[in-house]
C-alpha cells in the first residue's frame, strides 16, 4: 500500500514538461510564464512627477525664496521643459516628466496662485526630491522583472505590457481526457432509468482543471466493456497528453480499468493509496510515456484525488512555482481512521484573532458529492490519532 506522500512524489517525478508556446499578451492571462522578462528601459524611464503642483529648484527654496513665477506647464506625455532663471517654476501634472533643472515638487494644496505668481504656504514643508519618482529607482534597463513559473495575473500582465512584450512564452496546456466509466452512467441531458445515474465525475474533473487553467479538457464516457474500453482508451491516448479516468479501478467483477491499461502497455507505478477516501487510485505511464490517472468512481473520491494528485502534477508540468502548504486549525473534534490518511471536507472561516479555521463538513458517504457544495476544500489528517482535537493544525487543499 502506497502512502500519500510517496504517491505524490512518485507522480511528480514522472510528469513531463511540454514545450512552451508563444501567445499574444491578451491570451496569456492566467497562463504560466515560461520565459525570463527583462526591463526594456529604466523604470520609471524619466524623473516622474507624483503630485500636481509646481516644480522648482530646491536651491531657490534653501535660499529663502517663497514666491515663484510660472513660466510653463508640464503635462504628462510631453517632453521635459527646462526650468529658467532663479525664481521660476513650472506647473506640473502627476505622471509628467520633472522639468530639467527642477528637483522638487510642491503640491497644489500648499500654493496660493495669483495669475502667473505662486506663493507657497508659510507652514509648507519642502524637501529636495519630494514628489519626484527618480528615473530607474524601480528597475534598471535589463533587470529581471518576471521569471518562469509565475502565474500571469493582473500585476504580471501590466509588467509584460510595460516591458513591450506583445507576445510572451507560456507553458503549454496539455490535452487531457476526463473519462467516466460505468454502465450506470448516462449523459446530463439524456433520459434516465431508475437504476441509472447521471455522469458527473467527468464534469468535476474538467471543472477542476479548467478553473486552474492547467489543461485543455475533453470529456468522455465509457461502458464497462473491456474490448470497447480498450479501443476507446487507445484512441484517447493517441489524441491527448494525459488521461484521467474515473471508476473501474477497485476489485469488483466489473472493474476492468487496470487490466485494460496494462494490456495497452501501460507501466503501473502504484495501485492503491493508504487514504480515505480514494484508496483504490491507480497511476502509471502509458507505453508512450503519457501520465495516466485512474481514480475511484465514487464522486467524493474522484474530486479529492483530482485535487490532491492531478492538479499538483499538472502544476509541476507547467513549471509553476511551488506554493507553500496552506494550514488551518480545526474548528471541532474529528474522528478519523487511525491507520490511514483521512481527507476531510471543510468550510473555511477566520477567528477574531485572524486565524484561518476549518469547520468539518464530513460527507455521508464517498458518493455524497452534494455535501461538497459550499465547502472550500479538504484538510489532510495523517494516520495515528483516532480523534483529531479542535485546534489541531492541518494542511488545507482548496477545491
Amino acid at each position: 500500500m502506497t502512502e500519500v506522500a510517496e504517491a505524490e512524489s512518485l507522480i511528480l517525478e514522472r510528469m513531463p514538461a511540454w514545450p512552451p508556446r508563444a501567445v499574444a499578451i491578451g491570451d496569456s492571462i492566467s497562463r504560466v510564464l515560461a520565459e525570463t522578462v527583462r526591463a526594456e528601459r529604466d523604470q520609471p524611464p524619466f524623473d516622474r512627477v507624483t503630485m500636481d503642483g509646481i516644480a522648482i529648484s530646491h536651491d531657490d527654496w534653501a535660499a529663502g525664496r517663497r514666491r515663484f513665477r510660472v513660466t510653463g506647464t508640464q503635462a504628462a506625455g510631453t517632453a521635459a521643459l527646462e526650468l529658467g532663471k532663479p525664481g521660476d517654476c513650472i506647473r506640473v501634472m502627476t505622471g509628467a516628466p520633472c522639468p530639467d533643472g527642477a528637483d522638487t515638487v510642491i503640491p497644489v494644496e500648499r500654493l496660493e496662485v495669483s495669475g502667473d505668481d505662486v506663493t507657497v504656504a508659510a507652514d509648507a514643508v519642502v524637501a529636495t526630491l519630494q514628489f519626484v519618482h527618480r528615473r530607474g529607482s524601480d528597475r534598471r534597463a535589463g533587470d529581471v522583472l518576471l521569471e518562469p513559473g509565475v502565474r500571469l495575473g493582473p500585476a504580471e500582465i501590466a509588467v509584460l505590457a510595460s516591458a513591450g512584450k506583445a507576445r510572451v512564452e507560456v507553458a503549454a496546456r496539455p490535452r487531457v481526457a476526463a473519462v467516466s466509466t460505468g454502465d450506470e452512467l448516462v449523459g446530463v441531458d439524456e433520459p434516465l432509468e431508475p437504476f441509472q445515474i447521471r455522469s458527473s465525475n467527468d464534469f468535476a474533473i474538467e471543472a477542476s482543471l479548467r478553473r486552474m487553467d492547467l489543461a485543455e479538457v475533453t470529456r468522455a464516457r465509457l461502458k464497462d466493456d473491456p474490448e470497447a474500453m480498450l479501443a476507446a482508451i487507445r484512441r484517447l491516448h493517441e489524441s491527448h497528453d494525459v488521461l484521467v479516468l474515473s471508476g473501474g479501478v477497485s476489485m469488483g467483477q466489473f472493474d476492468f480499468v487496470p487490466a485494460v491499461l496494462e494490456s495497452l502497455g501501460a507501466e503501473i507505478v502504484f495501485h492503491r493509496i493508504n487514504q480515505k477516501p480514494g484508496r483504490p487510485m491507480w497511476f502509471g505511464l502509458s507505453s508512450g510515456g503519457k501520465p495516466v490517472f485512474a481514480l475511484p468512481g465514487n464522486p467524493v473520491s474522484t474530486l479529492v484525488c483530482t485535487t490532491r494528485y492531478v492538479l499538483p502534477a499538472l502544476r509541476r508540468a507547467a513549471g509553476l512555482d511551488d506554493a507553500p502548504p496552506e494550514r488551518v486549525r480545526l474548528a471541532g473534534d474529528v474522528a478519523a481512521p487511525a491507520s490511514m490518511t483521512y481527507f476531510l471536507p471543510v468550510k473555511l472561516s477566520s477567528s477574531d484573532e485572524g486565524v484561518a479555521v476549518a469547520e468539518p463538513r464530513p460527507t455521508n458517504t464517498s458518493g455524497d458529492f452534494v455535501s461538497l457544495a459550499y465547502t472550500d476544500g479538504f484538510v489532510e489528517l495523517p494516520p495515528g490519532p483516532r480523534v483529531h482535537a479542535a485546534g489541531t493544525v492541518a494542511r488545507l487543499f482548496r477545491w
